[in-house]
């Protein structure tokens, strides 16, 4: 079960990696190791939080619920994610909700793997770049419009 347990935070860091190399090579706040690190993280805690207290689980006196963690991953990583959002007053800009938005997902996708729901990350990775990748197209297709 253990070498499951590895592939399944494998997958997660590669998966998370993926999404922050794009947001790398934007030199966006958050790059290619904050994002393999959360989407890892979140894959351990799931695996955790679902295997971890196995011998405890077993007790009829005791009711665990182990979807508890997997809560509190989607809580603390709104911290992280608080942490990229700047607002410019001077400018009335706010930068960084993509970034936030990213590492959140990241989060989800490494819950995901932590699950074993390979298919569903894998398909909401791909969905992400061309996302991430779609968007930045056509804004820079509307700039160029707009400047003529």
């Amino acid at each position: 079960m253990e070498n499951e347990f590895i592939l399944r935070i494998f997958i997660a860091a590669i998966l998370g990696g993926m999404i922050g190399l794009e947001r790398e090579y934007r030199s966006k706040e958050a790059g290619f190791r904050t994002h393999f690190l959360v989407a890892m993280g979140s894959a351990l805690f799931m695996i955790v939080s679902a295997y971890g207290f196995a011998d405890s689980m077993n007790s009829e006196l005791q009711r665990w619920d182990v979807s508890r963690v997997a809560a509190q991953v989607v809580s603390g990583i709104g911290f992280i994610g608080a942490g990229t959002i700047i607002f410019r007053k001077s400018e009335n800009v706010v930068s960084g909700l993509t970034t936030a938005a990213g590492l959140w997902v990241v989060a989800a996708i490494g819950l995901a793997c932590g699950g074993g729901m390979y298919k569903l990350a894998i398909a909401s990775t791909l969905l992400v770049l061309v996302g991430l990748e779609a968007f930045n197209y056509f804004l820079h297709k509307i700039d160029r419009h707009a400047k003529k």
